[in-house]
């Protein structure tokens, strides 16, 4: 019988750039990628860590 392959786990790191409404909170809009990220990709923790305004 064939062992089992160890399960690996990654840390991704993303930078992700948007475009919203002046009055939408960025956390807001960071915390429903965080649930779409958990729900459709099987996500095992997500967090937002830091966010800062774009320059223009």
């Amino acid at each position: 019988m064939e062992k089992p392959q160890p399960v690996s786990r990654t840390n991704l790191f993303f930078k992700v750039e948007i475009e919203h409404d002046a009055d939408e909170k960025p956390e807001r809009i960071a915390e429903e990628i965080r649930q779409r990220l958990m729900r459709f990709y099987g996500v095992r923790e997500a967090e937002l860590s830091n966010y800062s305004k774009a320059d223009e």
